[in-house]
């Protein structure tokens, strides 16, 4: 627990220093340790390596393994990630509103940093630089507790970006990891609210719900991914199998992934034979209802089958009849993540996407995309699933609140 105090005070002492940085400070520090990360890259991979080993050791899901493994091609998409953040707006000190009241005194609203920051993740050690790099471009400090699946990935990483921040004269408290892999350690983490302005969790449900649950910090919710996507009675079958293909298959353990089709009655017969074909190419099985099953081979679904995020080559399927049955169904089920409805109705579409509950919602397009560097943010540092102050993939500006300033000449009250 000292030791956690310690990064504590280091952090709120570093958070002043970052509050007072230039947009070109941050952004030389940023294109540099884009640049460390580039030249560092053999040995992060080699560490790397290291935990890759153990997780196969320990039998880890290959959809886990897939999310855990670097490569030279994801460390150069780790570095580019830090240089359009770079690249972006500084949204520190923008002026969001001003007013005058009738007694004179004026009012600025204008954007500030949020302060120190907590990020608990898994699997994921792009999460180590991602975050990073948002959180010193809006003027934060990070403090990290990544997984026991990564440590030796994520101190490669943070040691690199701690170096590159040292050459630019800049605290290397602007990034801390926890390296301790102790589960009692991070529910200590959770209850650092004297240091810690806000909570961040990235990974599986049961971490979310922990951090939930025991955090005395403030959280912002990053929820699972169960997705779906509907094709509806008016779909354009040529764009209906590469979009639900590259949405299950492209990545498999990722969030964004679709993990659940539902299909109108009309195209059932059409669609589901072209669809079975592509799937079996990429060795995906499928779970379907009584519909399903009468049309192609495949496993009985189950209940639970519509509400589970796979992470896997599985994905369930259910026939509708009416995109107000599909909504209905996405609804019920869904993580309030990602959905996509496939059709050439804009009335249908219309409804889908006023009708399904969830941070992003597409049409004729595949859920792969909700990604912050996919939507210009130039990274993520998740995926929000729930209402209050952020929603959906989460840049800059999610990592900000905000002050009044007021100038008067005198007034009381």
């Amino acid at each position: 627990m000292e030791l956690l105090v310690q990064m504590g005070k280091n952090a709120v002492e570093a958070k002043y220093e970052l509050q007072m940085l230039s947009e070109n400070r941050k952004n030389r520090a940023l294109y540099t340790a884009a640049q460390a990360l580039m030249n560092e890259s053999g040995q992060i991979i080699a560490e790397n390596e290291k935990d890759i080993k153990r997780g196969g050791e320990k039998g880890m899901h290959p959809g886990l393994l897939d999310r855990l493994r670097l490569t030279p091609e994801r460390i150069a998409g780790m570095a580019e990630g830090l240089k359009q953040v770079a690249e972006l707006p500084d949204p520190i000190g923008e002026v969001l509103e001003t007013m005058e009241r009738p007694n004179g005194l004026k009012i600025e609203k204008r954007r500030v940093p949020m302060g120190v920051i907590g990020i608990i993740y898994e699997s994921r050690p792009n999460v180590t630089a991602d975050a990073f790099g948002l959180c010193f471009k809006s003027g934060n400090v990070v403090i990290l507790k990544g997984g026991s699946d990564a440590i030796c990935s994520n101190i490669a990483i943070t040691k690199v970006i701690q170096h590159a921040l040292r050459e630019e004269g800049i605290t290397e408290h602007a990034i801390q990891l926890i390296e301790s892999t102790d589960r009692a350690v991070a529910t200590e983490f959770m209850r650092l609210k004297e240091y810690v302005d806000l909570l961040i969790p990235r990974g599986g449900a049961g971490l979310i719900r922990s951090v939930v649950e025991n955090s005395t910090i403030p959280v912002i919710e990053t929820g699972t991914g169960n997705c779906h996507i509907y094709v509806d009675e008016a779909a354009d079958l040529e764009k209906a199998v590469p979009i639900i293909i590259n949405a299950k298959t492209q990545r498999i353990g990722v969030c964004n992934a679709c993990e659940s089709l539902v299909i109108h009655e009309a195209v059932e017969d059409k669609l589901l034979p072209l669809l079975a074909m592509a799937l079996k190419e990429h060795q995906v099985e499928i779970r379907g209802d009584e519909k399903v099953q009468q049309v192609i081979d495949c496993v009985p679904a189950t209940e639970e089958d519509y509400g589970t995020e796979y992470l896997d080559y599985i994905i369930s399927m259910k026939v509708v009849s009416s995109v107000e049955e599909a909504i209905a169904h996405i609804n019920r089920y869904n993580t309030r993540h990602s959905e996509a409805i496939i059709t050439e109705d804009k009335e249908n579409a219309e409804k889908f996407l006023n009708g399904v509950d969830a941070a992003c919602v597409y049409v004729n397009a595949s859920t792969r995309f909700t990604d912050g560097f996919e939507f210009g943010f130039g990274a993520e540092i998740g995926i929000s699933t729930q209402k209050l102050h952020a929603r959906g993939p989460m840049g800059l500006r999610e990592l900000t609140s905000y002050k009044y300033r007021i100038v008067g000449n005198g007034q009381i009250r």
